[in-house]
């Protein structure tokens, strides 16, 4: 998948939020040796960061027109079980406290929360909303799609 699809995919995914990320920032993360861009088809995208023993979902995207398909479920498993074979033990992530469908994905993939930042995630014309910081195990019974969309 090409940075510029998907900066199309962030953009839809994330609309009405206060940022997206364009084609030049993706293409510059892909640059860096620790991110690995995960792909779900042409639907959805992963970048995890990655330095064993601990890796981190940078951000997760799906196209609004091909959710609520298993997509979202079979992207976190590759991302996970990716991780896991390049050495991580464990995964970290931040999603925005409002988002309840990823927190839901993310709930059932294994993820506890661990954290938060308050008021993290500005949003035009409305208050702040704090990010969540979960966390999930990668020990081989986590890495595989088993949990339920």
């Amino acid at each position: 998948m090409t940075p510029a699809r998907m900066a199309q995919i962030h953009a839809a995914a994330f609309a009405g939020q206060d940022r997206t990320w364009p084609e030049a920032e993706i293409a510059a993360m892909l640059a860096r040796p620790v991110i690995h861009a995960v792909t779900q088809g042409d639907h959805g995208f992963a970048l995890l960061q990655i330095l064993p023993p601990e890796a981190e979902i940078v951000t997760l995207a799906i196209d609004p027109a091909a959710q609520g398909e298993g997509h979202g479920t079979a992207l976190l498993g590759a991302a996970l079980r990716h991780a896991a074979e390049t050495g991580a033990r464990k995964m970290v992530l931040e999603v925005a406290a409002d988002n309840a469908p990823a927190r839901a994905l993310y709930a059932r993939a294994g993820f506890a929360r661990t954290g938060a930042r308050r008021g993290y995630y500005t949003r035009p014309d409305a208050p702040a909303v704090d990010a969540l910081i979960l966390t999930c195990s990668l020990a081989a019974d986590k890495t595989g799609t088993s949990f339920k969309d």
